[in-house]
């Protein structure tokens, strides 16, 4: 099962030390039948792509909460055995859609397609690693403020704004680049 796990520039450092995904950074994303439900696709490529900006938004989630992290959004993608992964989130409202879908705080646990990782996990697991270009950090960096003030139009506008920004591939190879 690919699983996109939300990191931060840290994190990532941390991980690429350590050679294993810390136990401690269980929260995921992955397609599941929950998001399927949501998404009311069954294009692969779609929902990889929705399971990979739900890790993102999660990323920005961490980065709002470690102030000394750079503001790049950083998400793992990884290959594991669907054992080692269980589903967060419970059966979807059918008429929830990602257009109607409510504007309440957004958690783990509230978006569909979160996953909890269960056990330690090496880095030869890593296909690939998702990361903002540097050109995008302003917004980035107003998209963590604006988490702090949900609600204020100017703070969705932020939050909308980051969303523009495509994150980039790199190869595992390259990780010690993305660090220097």
């Amino acid at each position: 099962m690919r699983v996109y796990v939300p990191l931060t520039m840290p994190a990532l450092a941390r991980t690429h030390q350590a050679g294993a995904l810390d136990p401690v950074h269980t929260e995921a994303y992955a397609v599941t039948p929950e998001l399927r439900a949501w998404c009311r696709t069954e294009d692969t490529e779609e929902l990889e792509y929705a399971a990979l900006e739900s890790a993102a938004h999660a990323s920005l989630r961490r980065l709002a909460a470690e102030s000394g992290a750079g503001r790049r959004r950083v998400v793992l993608a990884m290959e594991l055995p669907d054992e080692r992964v269980t589903s967060l989130t419970g059966a979807p409202d059918a008429a929830v859609t990602p257009e109607t879908a409510p504007d309440t705080p957004d958690t783990a646990e509230t978006r569909p397609g979160a996953v909890r990782i269960v056990g330690p996990v090496p880095a030869d697991r890593i296909a690939a690693v998702h990361v903002d270009e540097a050109h995008a950090e302003r917004d980035v960096a107003a998209a963590t403020a604006a988490l702090r003030t949900e609600g204020d139009p100017e703070a969705r506008h932020a939050l909308d704004r980051v969303e523009t920004h495509e994150l980039l591939w790199y190869a595992t190879q390259e990780v010690p680049w993305l660090l220097e």
